[in-house]
């Protein structure tokens, strides 16, 4: 199926000659001249990436980008003038997967289209496999713009990597290999401390906290569920 994507530029002889190309790629492509428009579209439909320009009337790029971040995520590619280093360095923070600077050749836009397609299928429409499946590799397990590598021994939210202790880790992946299940903290010990700790099953609350406030806090969002008198949960992403 076609990706759909949203181009979101004020300027109407770029933004149709860029539709054009990608109609002409096989692409399904809408338009939208300012950001407050974007906002609307996009939190509306799913899209599969949105080409971003950051000056844009109403609400301008970045704003939309990190509103779009809290309410739907997905891939983006922000469009940047030449000289602009700072927007680029803020609209990658707020969750951009890609930037490209004006002017640009088409052929480059294509093929970083392509790679961004490629690349973040947790975020595209595409979301509607099951949530433990992978992104091509064994090992890998995502919640919405979330993904554990294990054999990479990585985590990233949208483009973001998260710095996580083995047993942060650990206890994460636990967690997403077992969607929609709660888990007790006496499993969550045996799983994550192993058999031989000797200790209170509080300490798995600890751990809890510090991925809250590496995860949840910082994007906020809320990953881990806590069940109470139970244990922990991570629910199936909803868009």
């Amino acid at each position: 199926m076609s990706a759909n994507i949203l181009v979101v530029e004020d300027e109407e002889k770029l933004a149709r000659f860029v539709e054009l190309e990608l109609l002409h790629e096989g692409y399904k492509v809408e338009t939208a001249g300012s950001g407050r428009k974007a906002l609307e579209r996009a939190t509306e439909v799913q899209f599969d990436l949105i080409l971003l320009d950051i000056m844009l009337p109403e609400l301008n790029g970045l704003e939309v980008l990190r509103r779009l971040m809290k309410e739907r995520p997905t891939p983006v590619i922000l469009l940047t003038a030449r000289d602009a280093v700072m927007d680029k360095v803020s609209g990658l923070d707020a969750g951009a997967v890609d930037y490209i600077t004006k002017p640009f050749a088409i052929e480059e836009l294509l093929a970083r289209i392509r790679v961004a397609l490629k690349l973040h299928p947790a975020m595209s429409a595409g979301m509607g496999a099951p949530e433990n499946a992978d992104t091509g590799r064994e090992g890998v397990f995502t919640w919405g713009p979330l993904t554990l590598d294990d054999p990479r021994h990585r985590v990233t939210f949208h483009s973001h990597e998260i710095t996580l202790t083995n047993r942060e880790f650990l206890m994460l992946k636990t967690l997403l290999e077992n969607k929609d299940i709660v888990l007790s903290r006496d499993t969550l010990l045996e799983r994550v401390c192993g058999y031989e700790y000797v200790g209170e099953t509080n300490v798995i609350d600890v751990y809890i906290r510090y991925l809250r406030s590496k995860i949840d806090d910082v994007f906020d969002v809320k990953v881990i569920h806590t069940v109470r008198g139970v244990g922990y949960v991570i629910k199936s992403w909803e868009s």
